[in-house]
This record gives structure tokens, sequence and C-alpha cells, in this order.
């Protein structure tokens, strides 16, 4: 909400716009946080990349903590600036959805492996070309990828059988990202990460990639009231997701969790 604050009973009220005696009007901390919320986010990503850069950092730990301080980041944001406080996941919610996220994980983890197997390496340790004109080209081939798996898996029967495990929960938070079924990560991940491989993108660029998609698919999910503007012709958003998790059909779009000119380019962005 642009001009409204909700207040700790859920009620909502307008905000307090009153000039002070020096002329400055007065901005509340909430205002403030739906401001930097996703900036701090992305520049997140960027410090630790580039860290993992140049301190040579091993993705297999680095990956899994930074995805751990992103969730932990969206869930505090999630009470200071909840969407909808109906959404707040409960304790038992909080457990189911923590055995998914792991089960998830372990999914995650098979789909690497069973590419890795594949084709010898998931790609080269070193970049063949100038790594930063690599990682572009590693995201829009990877958000390709997941937006034609993803897309595939509403208009199937059978992969809807498997990716309809995800719609199940009626709230949107960043809670129940992780609620999946294991084979639809292992089909969807591994189809991604063949992708990369056969192109011959390098660890490094799929590592900053990785990051990238990893803190978006977490913050699509959030139950945070954030708006991104004119971004979201280019990045995917709550707002656009929260659209996907509708039951109305006709906006149920927003294939993209990363990136929206898919959406754009193949007439899903509603």
């Amino acid at each position: 909400m642009d001009e409204r604050e909700r207040a700790a009973d859920g009620e909502i009220h307008s905000a307090d716009y009153s000039v002070p005696e020096k002329g400055a009007v007065r901005i509340s901390s909430s205002r403030i946080l739906r401001a930097v919320a996703y900036p701090v986010l992305l520049l997140a990503v960027v410090g630790v990349a580039a860290f993992a850069l140049l301190l040579r950092w091993d993705p297999a730990w680095v990956s899994p903590l930074f995805l751990i301080g992103v969730i932990g980041y969206l869930a505090l944001l999630e009470r200071l600036i909840p969407y909808d406080r109906n959404w707040h996941p409960g304790k038992d919610e909080w457990r189911w959805y923590g055995i998914y996220f792991l089960l998830t994980m372990a999914g995650s983890g098979l789909a690497q492996l069973l590419v890795a197997l594949a084709v010898g390496l998931i790609a080269p340790e070193e970049p063949a070309r100038h790594l930063w004109a690599e990682i572009p080209g590693a995201l829009l081939t990877g958000s390709l990828v997941s937006y034609a798996v993803h897309r595939l898996g509403h208009r199937n029967a059978l992969l809807w059988r498997l990716h309809g495990v995800h719609h199940v929960p009626e709230k949107v938070n960043v809670a129940n990202n992780g609620v999946n079924h294991v084979l639809d990560i292992v089909l969807a991940q591994s189809l991604v990460q063949l992708a990369l491989a056969v192109v011959g993108f390098s660890r490094p660029a799929v590592l900053v990639a990785g990051l990238f998609v990893a803190a978006q698919g977490y913050f699509v999910h959030a139950n945070i009231d954030v708006r991104i503007g004119p971004l979201n012709h280019l990045l995917a958003s709550p707002e656009q997701h929260r659209l996907h998790h509708s039951t109305d059909l006709s906006e149920a779009g927003h294939y993209g969790s990363d990136l929206s000119c898919w959406d754009h380019l193949f007439g899903s962005f509603t």
C-alpha cells in the first residue's frame, strides 16, 4: 500500500504525513523499509558473489549459507512490513515447511549430482570467456529453461501432479517456497544444470547466477509489502508471484521467478 499503514491489530489506517515545525515531511520507518528492502537484497547478492569470486570460496557452502541468510532476512521483513498478516505461518506450518525445505535441498543436490555424472563436470573450473560476459549468459540461459519447465508444469497433467504440490498452501510466504515435490525439483534443476553444462558456462558464472536466482526465488514468495515499480518489467517480484498463485486463471501467469522478460516475450505477463 502506498499511502496506508497496517496497525499491529491488522487494521489499515492512513499514514501520518503531518508536517513538523521545520517543514520536513515525516516519513514512517515502514515506508523506508519498503523502499530499501529489495535494494539491500540485491546488494547482498553482489557483495557475496564478489567475495566468493575474489576469495575463491567453495560454492558447496557459500550457496547454502547465503540462502539461510536470505530466508532470515525476508522472514524478518515479513514481520516488519507484511503484505497480509493472515499469511504468517504458524508453528505447525513452520515445522512442515522445514521438512519440505530439507527435501527440496536434497532434490536440488541430487539434480546436480545426476548432471555431474552425465557430463563429467557441471561446468569448467575457469571461464572460457570474460567472466562478466558469462554471468548474464548463464542467468538468461538458466532462467529461460526454468521458465519453460515451470510453464510446462502448469500445462501438462502429469507434471502438474508434481508441481501442484507447491500450490497447495493457501498462503504465500517465504517459508512455503520450499514446499515442493522432490521429483519436481529434481526434474527442473536437472534440466537447468544440464543446459548450463552443455553451453559450457564456468563454475564461477553459474555460482553468481545461482545466488541471484536463489535470492529471487525466496523474494518473490515473501509476504512483504514491497513494490518495485517499472523494474517489474525486467525482474520478478512478490506482486507478480502473488498473481501466479491466484486461483483466478486469467491472472495466474508470471512463470518467471527471477526474470520477467520471458513472461513478456511469451505472453504470460498479466
